[in-house]
């Protein structure tokens, strides 16, 4: 699914994803409509979209975490206009799983779009700041825990809540550090609020 409110915006980059079936919609609103009657992969939601200016319509972000709660397993491309880091940051806090400018390679377009369909993170290379971290993406699950012990939960309390052994948490929580290229949690946890992969 492509969302933008701009016609040549969807049609460069229906073009570019040639050989894979792409439904468009100019608005927020509408995508949400696409999705309720299609079975999608990702969306690609272009952070400045706005429904033609209509009071009250979705912004980008706000796209973004409607589609997020439609449906959870969905993977989202934020699309902005330039690398920008603070707008990398409103689309993956809003629940996108990867951000990507107009302004990049359609290479690095194609790979935040693979990115968003394996659920793992990719934030475009020539955004600000966004250096550590960000070439070692995180899985959904990854970030999930890691985000848990943000909030300074332990390994056992962060098993209970998602449902899972305490050597599972731990499994993952080495492959963490190991991406990260962190010293320990704590590291983790700072490098991860540094290159917005946790709130």
């Amino acid at each position: 699914m492509l969302i933008a409110d701009q016609p040549i915006v969807r049609l460069g980059l229906s073009r570019l994803l040639n050989g894979h079936h792409v439904e468009e919609a100019g608005s927020g609103e509408d995508g949400l409509q696409l999705l309720t009657g299609g079975d999608f992969d990702i969306a690609i939601v272009d952070m400045r979209v706005t429904a033609d200016h209509a009071p009250g319509s979705l912004s980008g972000a706000a796209t973004i975490r409607a589609l997020a709660k439609a449906n959870p397993g969905l993977g989202i491309v934020g699309l902005g206009e330039r690398p920008e880091r603070h707008i990398a940051r409103e689309a993956i806090a809003a629940g996108a799983t990867a951000y990507v400018a107009r302004s990049s390679s359609t290479e690095e377009i194609a790979r935040a779009v693979e990115a968003a369909v394996s659920a793992e993170q990719f934030i475009d290379p020539a955004t600000p700041a966004s250096r550590r971290g960000s070439k070692r993406a995180l899985t959904k699950r990854q970030r999930e825990i890691l985000q848990h012990f943000s909030n300074g939960e332990s390994t056992a309390k962060v098993a209970t809540r998602l449902g899972l052994s305490s050597e599972t948490v731990k499994t993952h929580t080495k492959q963490i550090l190991s991406r990260l290229e962190a010293r320990d949690r704590a590291h983790a946890v700072a490098i991860g609020l540094r290159n917005y992969l946790i709130d």
